[in-house]
């Protein structure tokens, strides 16, 4: 029980931390999540993670560089495969033996084995660390690889290090031969049992589905313990498990592009499945390191025989002189690395879970019985370190990732004719994704209508005035002179007897949704369930047509009072307006034109709208996850979030709209 206790505590912390990051986009997520697993472990909740470290690589750290095999482009990895290498082999090895002396010289009570122990454990940067930060700081795109790919490579070659400086620290025996020759030993056969593990498990896959064994649900399975499985032999083999993982994911990723075609239901429920997976296990890394922390301070900060400014001193030392000694290698060995990319890279290097992990592994005995030397302040020392990059990136490179983007303050942010693009172009990807044969037309159906209002936008002619208030001003202007005339048309075609009491109901509570969205995004807000269910109630309480309204009777009023609408913004253009009131036109073009399309057979209408509506929700609330991460990564402002944010309400409130139509 404690431990379901445990892990559900953890799992709400999860929510938590991004809910927390909504409010605080500057403060990235793995900040937060460390910062909620240290109260957890203060707290009296009894909570209690002691941390073991095969368990942790094999559960955590395996699937996630698994991933980040997959998602890795092979194409720029090869291309930048020299300055990874550079990074992640001669960086390392460099940083054992230069801070390896330095920790001794400027701390005796640690023996030369256990500090370049300590430096190897500090010398590999986090992969979840490095894409956490990048998906909130611009950094440029070869910068991004190149951490990306230094990420992959440098765990195994950093553990190696400190396994080696571990038993020599153990034993009091080393060999630099021995150890070069095992290390290339234990590099290639992680690589090689990586690659031919996975492609027996890609041929298994293969042979399985040859059998008719189509099921979604067991080949998502077979593809999540992949990684556990692949870690697990290597190690057993006296290898890389690191390296196997990653190299295993490369080879996934190529066997896809190569192997049969997938089932769309299969390729939604993997997509799906491993989004969850990794939203989960990126957390729980990060909440676990917090746990850890505040046991590793109360064990140095309660014992006497050390002084606590002194030993924050090393970690800060020992912190700055891995960024600098970053720093050099960068500028003098990589090339075309100017003074701000060797910067951004040095920052970039965050340590992480599996800096700490490693640090909990170090024997608490030597072989001949007596007590590890300092070992609480080499894990004191290594959770220090990790905080302070951690902070260091988050605090300095979003100014200096800035300054790299160019010289104005706000140059870097995007013009709202490309935001309004982007949104759009996420929300197509959207529904792409959750395309199946059952729901192709109705898929395709919103697609089309996303690439009419995409089209709309960049033929309009859209300026730098969109950013302006004014500008909004000006559209919401033209959206309520059209709703206005749209309320005239109808009282006349009411008085006139050309639609009923009823339909003349519906479509004015139709433009007092409208109307809604135009005015008030808090209230919309709380208002579209309520719209939502009301309609849905509507529709269940429907059981014949004849009870409900007369569709094409509806349908045709909606068309003629847009052309009203239509002919009522035209007569207020002026030069001044005219990009912002033809914006607005060309939203009634779209809806009038999808009126008047008549490609769905009657007796499948109402599946259609069905499947329509819940594609249509799920583009648009990709189109706000879009908002929020082009918020978070500095690319929009407040301001222009919020309009963005508008935007979307009046396209779903005239979405809500339609469909019903």
């Amino acid at each position: 029980m404690e431990v379901f206790l445990a892990v559900l505590m953890l799992l709400v912390m999860i929510i938590l931390s991004n809910l927390l990051n909504r409010f605080m986009p500057l403060v990235p997520v793995p900040l937060i999540q460390v910062a909620l697993g240290m109260i957890l472990a203060i707290l009296p909740l009894g909570l209690h993670l002691p941390l073991e470290p095969e368990l942790f690589f094999i559960l955590f750290i395996a699937p996630l560089l698994f991933n980040d095999g997959k998602m890795t482009p092979r194409d720029e990895l090869w291309r930048l495969r020299v300055p990874i290498l550079l990074l992640a082999l001669g960086l390392v090895f460099v940083t054992v033996f230069v801070v390896g002396y330095f920790i001794h010289w400027m701390i005796p009570s640690i023996p030369l084995p256990a500090a370049f122990a300590l430096a190897a454990i500090l010398s590999p940067t986090d992969a979840v660390a490095v894409s956490s930060l990048a998906g909130r700081i611009r950094l440029p795109k070869k910068i991004m690889r190149l951490l990306e790919g230094e990420a992959l490579m440098n765990d195994a070659s950093g553990l190696v290090a400190f396994k080696f400086a571990i038993a020599a620290m153990v034993t009091g025996a080393f060999s630099l031969g021995s150890a070069a020759l095992n290390f290339v030993l234990v590099a290639i056969g992680g690589l090689a049992v990586g690659v031919v593990a996975a492609f027996l498990i890609i041929r298994i896959r293969m042979l399985i589905r040859r059998l008719g064994m189509e099921d979604a649900t067991f080949h998502m399975l077979l593809q999540m313990i992949t990684p556990c499985l692949i870690y697990f032999l290597a190690e057993e083999c006296k290898v890389s498990g690191i390296l196997a993982v990653v190299a295993a994911g490369i080879v996934h990723a190529v066997e896809k592009d190569h192997m049969e075609n997938t089932t769309s239901k299969m390729q939604i429920v993997s997509a799906s499945t491993w989004s969850v997976i990794l939203f989960i296990l990126n957390g729980l890394v990060f909440l676990i390191l917090g746990v850890q922390i505040p046991e590793v301070i109360h064990v140095i900060y309660v014992d006497a025989a050390f002084n606590n400014a002194q030993v924050f001193g090393y970690i800060i030392i020992v912190s700055l002189m891995l960024i600098c000694l970053r720093f050099i290698w960068v500028f003098l060995f990589l090339k075309k690395a100017d003074f701000t990319a060797s910067l951004l890279t040095s920052l970039s290097g965050v340590r992480g879970a599996v800096t700490l992990a490693g640090a909990f592994s170090i024997p608490y005995t030597l072989m001949d019985g007596s007590p590890f030397p300092e070992r609480s302040l080499i894990i004191f020392i290594s959770a220090g370190v990790i905080l302070f990059t951690l902070l260091a990136a988050s605090l300095l490179l979003p100014l200096f990732a800035k300054r790299e983007e160019g010289g104005a303050e706000d140059s870097h942010q995007l013009q709202e004719k490309d935001a309004r693009i982007r949104i759009i172009k996420a929300a197509i990807s959207s529904i792409r994704e959750e395309m199946t044969d059952e729901n192709r037309p109705a898929a395709q159906s919103v697609i089309t209508d996303y690439k009419k209002l995409l089209r709309a936008g960049t033929e309009i002619g859209y300026n730098d005035s969109r950013l302006s208030q004014a500008y909004r001003v000006m559209e919401n202007e033209a959206r309520l002179i059209g709703i206005q005339a749209e309320r005239e048309e109808l009282a006349r075609m009411l008085a006139d007897k050309e639609i009923s009491h009823e339909v003349e109901l519906q479509a004015r509570r139709m433009l007092n949704e409208m109307e809604l969205a135009c005015s008030n995004r808090l209230r919309l807000r709380l208002s579209v369930p309520a719209i939502v269910m009301k309609r849905l109630w509507s529709k269940w309480g429907r059981k014949k047509q004849e009870q409900g309204l007369p569709t094409d009777s509806l349908r045709s009023a909606k068309i003629q009072t847009s052309r009203a609408a239509i002919s009522a913004i035209q007569k207020q253009i002026t030069e001044k307006n005219r990009s912002a009131y033809e914006t607005v036109i060309s939203h009634y073009h779209i809806l009038i034109d999808r009126l008047c399309r008549k490609q769905i057979q009657p007796h499948k209408l109402e599946q259609f709208h069905k499947q329509k509506t819940e594609l249509l929700f799920k583009a648009i609330q990709a189109e706000r996850n879009e908002v929020q991460q082009l918020f978070e990564q500095g690319e929009i402002s407040r301001e222009m979030a919020g309009a963005l944010r508008k935007f979307i309400n009046y396209t779903e409130a005239t979405r809500l709209e339609e469909e019903p139509i």
